[in-house]
């Protein structure tokens, strides 16, 4: 029996009561367009969206809805790089301000829309400062957030943009200590802001912490060990560092740097998990949604995932804070059975990069399709 006949609350609704905010992974013309967005606002308690150059990728790869826009820049003589600029900015500013409710409904806490530097710029701190300073003004809504990499040049870039007054979702987290150093780097750049006399309150910012690509990575690695120790083991490392990372975030927000900032105002960096949806077919649909249950948090759903949370996810509420010590243990267990977590990743971190690369590629490729044959 479903939780939603035994209960009139849905289990999103569980879920955002539990202290999740839900947001969508993906956005296209079409969902805009059609009302789906509205949709799952309304019946699914989406209050965000989040994007990425492959969720693009694919929007413009398939149906007609950027047709008409793409025939005008044409026209208009756009290259490909300001064509692809314009629609995709376009895409988040219709749904920041079909987002605007939530967002003004949460004094700024929910209501996000995210969009995200070009991913070839990962490496280039100054590239990527000036590229979310562009997104920011374009877009020109205050619930917008901009994508960063949470590579190791990606955090000058963190830190300079929050101290510009601008809102911020860094991106591609794997690891704890860069997870550490994401923190560290909001912070720096919350303390620039305030030199700079700007309000605070204003400035947002969530560390999006990667939870189903670590099963991926370690499992491989468990699978090629063998021993029964090693696969007794398979499928909890995405959990178990991910829970990690809630306790390092109430650790670091509860310290006397962070504690001063709030004090002036400032929000905290709220942990978001993302890749939630489940990669091995084995493994409940709902795992990093009803593992992950912690307040404060945001959980980043493909609609897959967001539709079978609503169909039986099971909201136990708080599955996380009693679980560090079993979270450190399985970490422990991974070490004494020859998994380099470190390596591990290292090797997320760069494929993560790439992967957005090639998506990058293949947007830039299928527009410059469109311009062509438009022309």
């Amino acid at each position: 029996m479903s939780t939603q006949t035994q209960s009139t609350q849905s289990p999103t609704e569980a879920l955002s009561q539990a202290g999740v905010s839900i947001w969508l992974d993906d956005l296209s013309r079409e969902r805009i367009t059609s009302g789906g967005l509205e949709r799952l606002i309304a019946e699914r308690n989406v209050v965000g969206v989040t994007t990425n150059p492959t969720i693009f990728a694919g929007a413009l790869a398939k149906g007609d809805g950027y047709h008409a826009q793409l025939h005008a820049l044409a026209l208009g003589g756009a290259d490909v790089d300001s064509a692809v600029f314009e629609i995709t900015t376009d895409d988040v500013r219709t749904a920041a301000d079909i987002f605007h409710p939530a967002y003004e409904a949460s004094n700024g806490y929910d209501g996000r829309v995210s969009i995200e530097v070009a991913p070839d710029l990962a490496h280039d701190t100054a590239r990527t400062i000036e590229q979310a300073h562009a997104l920011w003004d374009k877009v020109g809504r205050p619930n917008v957030m901009i994508k960063i990499p949470g590579t190791v040049e990606g955090l000058d870039a963190i830190t300079a943009a929050i101290g510009a007054g601008i809102s911020v979702n860094v991106t591609l987290i794997f690891s704890l200590d860069r997870y550490r150093q994401v923190m560290d780097a909001y912070l720096a750049g919350l303390e620039r802001a305030k030199a700079a006399g700007i309000d605070l309150s204003t400035i947002h910012s969530v560390a999006s912490f990667f939870v189903s690509r670590v099963d991926t990575e370690i499992d491989k690695r468990l699978v090629a060990i063998g021993t029964d120790e090693a696969l007794a083991l398979k499928s909890k490392g995405g959990v178990a560092n991910a829970r990690l990372a809630y306790e390092l975030y109430e650790e670091v927000f509860g310290g006397e740097r962070a504690t001063a900032l709030l004090d002036a105002g400032a929000n905290r960096q709220r942990p978001l998990w993302a890749s939630t949806g489940v990669k091995d077919p084995s493994l409940p649909d709902t795992l990093y949604v009803t593992e992950l249950v912690a307040r404060g948090v945001v959980n980043t759903m493909p609609e897959k995932t967001l539709e079978a949370t609503f169909d039986h996810g099971e909201i136990l509420g708080d599955t996380v804070t009693s679980a560090y010590a079993d979270a450190g243990g399985v970490l422990d267990a991974l070490a004494r059975v020859g998994v380099d977590y470190d390596d591990v990743t290292a090797v997320l971190e760069r494929e993560g990069v790439e992967k957005f690369i090639v998506s990058w590629h293949e947007l830039l490729d299928t527009v410059r399709g469109a311009l062509e044959a438009a022309r």
